[in-house]
C-alpha cells in the first residue's frame, strides 16, 4: 500500500429539513388547528481515529463526503426524520487543520476517538409551533438550517516511541528487521527507505513499544535535499531518537564528527524542539572494524564529540547487541511513562 501523510477533503453535513404547513382535517373535529411537524436535523460529519489504517491514501480519490439531509416535517405533527452522521475513519496520529483558515481543528491520537469536523443543520419549525390564543390558524413556518461545509487539511505524523535517525544507509532499516516483524527494503544504495516503516519491538510477552523508521537525512535536508525532511514531522511524537552512525564507513573520526554535528543542526534548522528531544548514540556496523580495535575507535570518537548521552555500539546485520538495546528502551520508556502518570497526578490534585 502506497504510504501518504497529507490529503485535503472536502466535507458536507446535511441541511436540516423544513418545518411543515399543514392543518388537521377530520371528521366530527371541528377547528382542528395546524399540526405541522418540524424538519429532521442534518448529519453532522465525524471523524474517527482507526488503529488499522496508517496512511491517508484513501483519500487520494475519495475526497468529498456528504453527510445526510433531515427530511421535512409531515402532518399529524410528524417529524421529519434526522440525516445520520457520517463517520470517516483516519489513522491515528491524524492531524486536522481547516484548509480555507489554517485553524487548527483537532488532532485524532487514541483508538476510536471521535472529532466532530462539521455541524449538521438544525430542522426547521412547523406551524404547529407558532399556534397561539391570538393566532389559533398559523400560516407560519421555518426552514431548517444549512450544514456546515469545510475544506480540511489532514496531516499524518505516526505515533511511535522510538524514532530511528542518520544518513542513508546507516543501518536504520537493517536494525528495525533486527528488533522487530518489520521488513523494511534493505539495499546497498541508498535511499532504499522511501517512506516511514513502524515496528513493534517485543521484549517480553506484556512489555513492548514502537519504532518508526524514515528516509535518511542528507546535508541540507532542512532546505529540502532529499527525501527525509518530509518525513521528520513523522518523529516529533517519539520520545528517544536513536541516531545511528555508520562507524565503519570511514577511517576518519573527523569525518565521523561531521555526520553527527551535520545531523543536529539539520535538527535545529527543522525543528529546535526536535533537537532537544532525548537522543541516544547507536554506533552501528562494529563487526565491520576489527576486534582490537574497536574500543578505541569508539572512545576516539565520543571524546571528539563530547558527548554526554548513552551510547551502545550494535551490528544490525548480525544482531549484535540489539536485543541489549531493545531492552534499554524499554526500561527508559517506563521510567517516563511513569514520571508522566506522576506529573498527571500532581496536576489534578
Amino acid at each position: 500500500m502506497k504510504f501518504v501523510d497529507e490529503a485535503t477533503i472536502r466535507v458536507e453535513a446535511g441541511n436540516g429539513g423544513d418545518g411543515c404547513m399543514s392543518f388537521r382535517r377530520e371528521k366530527f373535529i371541528p377547528r382542528g388547528g395546524p399540526d405541522g411537524g418540524d424538519g429532521g436535523d442534518g448529519g453532522s460529519v465525524y471523524l474517527v481515529g482507526d488503529g488499522g489504517l496508517n496512511t491517508l491514501v484513501d483519500f487520494r480519490h475519495a475526497r468529498i463526503f456528504r453527510a445526510p439531509h433531515g427530511a421535512r416535517g409531515a402532518g399529524r405533527n410528524r417529524t421529519g426524520k434526522s440525516g445520520e452522521d457520517l463517520v470517516i475513519p483516519v489513522p491515528l496520529g491524524t492531524r486536522v487543520t481547516d484548509a480555507a483558515t489554517d485553524e487548527f481543528i483537532g488532532e485524532l491520537t487514541k483508538e476510536g476517538q471521535r472529532l466532530k469536523v462539521a455541524q449538521g443543520g438544525k430542522g426547521g419549525l412547523g406551524n404547529a409551533r407558532f399556534k397561539s390564543s391570538t393566532n389559533r390558524a398559523p400560516r407560519k413556518t421555518k426552514p431548517g438550517t444549512p450544514g456546515e461545509c469545510r475544506e480540511l487539511a489532514l496531516e499524518l505524523q505516526v505515533l511511535a516511541d522510538v524514532g530511528l535517525l542518520g544518513l542513508p544507509n546507516a543501518g536504520k532499516s537493517t536494525f528495525l528487521r533486527a528488533v522487530s516483524e518489520a521488513r523494511p527494503k534493505v539495499a546497498e544504495y541508498p535511499f532504499t527507505t522511501l517512506h516511514p516503516h513502524l515496528g513493534v519491538v517485543r521484549v517480553e510477552a506484556d512489555r513492548s513499544f514502537v519504532v518508526a523508521d524514515i528516509p535518511g537525512l542528507i546535508k541540507g535536508a532542512a532546505e529540502g535535499a532529499g527525501l527525509g525532511i518530509r518525513f521528520l514531522k513523522h518523529l516529533a511524537r517519539t520520545r528517544i531518537l536513536l541516531h545511528l552512525v555508520d562507524i565503519a564507513r570511514t577511517e576518519s573520526c573527523d569525518e565521523l564528527v561531521a555526520q553527527v554535528k551535520g545531523m543536529e543542526e539539520e535538527l535545529e534548522k527543522f525543528n529546535a524542539g526536535l533537537a532537544e528531544q532525548e537522543r541516544w548514540l547507536v554506533l552501528n556496523k562494529i563487526d565491520l572494524i576489527p576486534a582490537n580495535e574497536r574500543e578505541a575507535r569508539v572512545g576516539v570518537l565520543l571524546e571528539a564529540l563530547g558527548w554526554s548521552g548513552p551510547v551502545y555500539t550494535i551490528s544490525a546485520l548480525k544482531g549484535e547487541g540489539c536485543r541489549e538495546l531493545a531492552g534499554a528502551l524499554m526500561k527508559r520508556l517506563e521510567e517516563l511513562n511513569k514520571e508522566t502518570t506522576a506529573h498527571v497526578q500532581a496536576r489534578n490534585r
